[in-house]
């Protein structure tokens, strides 16, 4: 296999676009198909529970359509630039706190702008666990820019290998039921468009918060989520090879699908409340809501209902308070050491309370949730309680 970025961009045409929404993932749709109709499910995910790093020997009694899948996605692709990738996790340690307010506040609320996506997350995340999703997320980010992401004992690689499972089982689910109003849940271009999500929206957004990023800094970050799209199960030829045709996907794919719908603003309010009861207080309550609308801008922050605050006209100056803190981190290698280390703590701290101490294990639902319209089930998963340092 070859580096994309040589491969002839692709005309995101409607009928180009229209055909990615008819696909999904053979690999992970045809693993869990055998697993459910071997009854395999519950066993795989009680052994998964286990097998958390990259070089951990597969358990014993694994079915055989697990293993052959664990061990068919057990490296990254054979194209991947590890320098460009080791450039990716610098741009991360640099602007981590950044880059985690980015998600936040404006990567998921992209995804909620998007009818079909917001009504997927509704139909298959706990209303009584509303930050699994963001937890998910910084977990899973957090993982791939660690130095040992793709070696063995990183938990990036076994991290992918469940979402992408994750994503098969809601897609057999929704399909079996025949409650989604398309013939393939989470299909390419849905998977495609969470990628721009997570990296160009997030590039977008350092930019309107006046962080400075260099041009191969910004290449490198989305260099690394193209390597992490593969390893997801999207068609590599279907990702976007470079910045610029990312950008030319991301505008097609919004316009194709952003709007309003009460999913969007019900997860958006969920947001907003969970990331108060995150900030102590409430004093500063009202600055969640304004900096959504800040990043997202109007038009979307109007249709995800983001309520208007007193901040509104306030977090205009975010760029100019963030820019004192990058005159800071130019004064020397020591000032730039020291707001890196209270990056990386605020981060963790960050990840740490929406996680609640655990580890998520993105475990394969058996069943889905009456209370989102969908089939009842008996069996539900459920995080592991904390696991307290000793």
């Amino acid at each position: 296999m070859t580096d994309r970025s040589a491969h002839h961009k692709a005309e995101y045409t409607d009928e180009y676009m229209d055909a990615l929404r008819l696909a999904g993932d053979p690999l992970a749709d045809a693993t869990v198909e055998a697993l459910f109709s071997a009854g395999d499910v519950g066993r795989f995910n009680t052994l998964m529970r286990w097998f958390t790093t990259s070089g951990q020997e597969l358990p014993d009694g694994l079915p055989d359509a697990a293993r052959t899948y664990l061990e068919a996605t057990s490296t990254p692709p054979d194209w991947v630039d590890w320098a460009v990738m080791e450039q990716a996790r610098q741009f991360f340690i640099d602007n981590d706190v950044h880059i985690s307010t980015a998600l936040s506040f404006a990567a998921m609320p992209a995804c909620y702008v998007i009818p079909n996506g917001a009504r997927l997350l509704s139909a298959t995340h706990s209303l009584a666990y509303p930050s699994r999703r963001m937890a998910e997320t910084g977990q899973f980010t957090v993982y791939l820019m660690r130095p040992d992401a793709f070696q063995a004992g990183g938990r990036f690689l076994p991290a992918a290998q469940k979402v992408r499972l994750l994503h098969a089982s809601i897609r057999r689910h929704l399909k079996q039921e025949g409650r989604w109003p398309e013939p393939v849940p989470i299909c390419q271009e849905d998977m495609l468009g969470a990628l721009m999500m997570f990296s160009i929206q997030v590039l977008d957004a350092l930019h309107r918060m006046g962080i400075h990023i260099t041009a191969e800094g910004a290449e490198a970050y989305y260099y690394a989520w193209r390597v992490v799209g593969v390893i997801l199960g999207i068609e590599p030829d279907a990702i976007p090879p470079d910045l610029e045709a990312a950008r030319e996907f991301s505008d097609r794919y919004m316009l194709r699908h952003m709007g309003p719908s009460p999913e969007g603003a019900h997860l958006t309010r969920q947001l907003i409340e969970m990331y108060e009861q995150v900030v102590p207080g409430t004093l500063l309550d009202p600055v969640v809501p304004a900096l959504i609308r800040y990043l997202v801008g109007d038009t979307a922050a109007d249709w995800l209902e983001v309520p208007r605050t007193r901040f509104d006209q306030v977090i205009g100056l975010a760029p100019a308070l963030l820019g004192a803190l990058e005159w800071f981190e130019d004064r020397g290698p020591w000032a730039e050491q020291i707001s890196d280390r209270l990056g990386r703590l605020v981060s963790l701290l960050e990840l740490s309370s929406l996680t609640r101490g655990r580890v998520m294990h993105y475990a394969i639902p058996e069943e889905l949730r009456s209370d989102f319209g969908l089939p009842a089930g008996k069996a539900r998963w459920t995080p592991p309680p904390p696991v307290h340092a000793v």
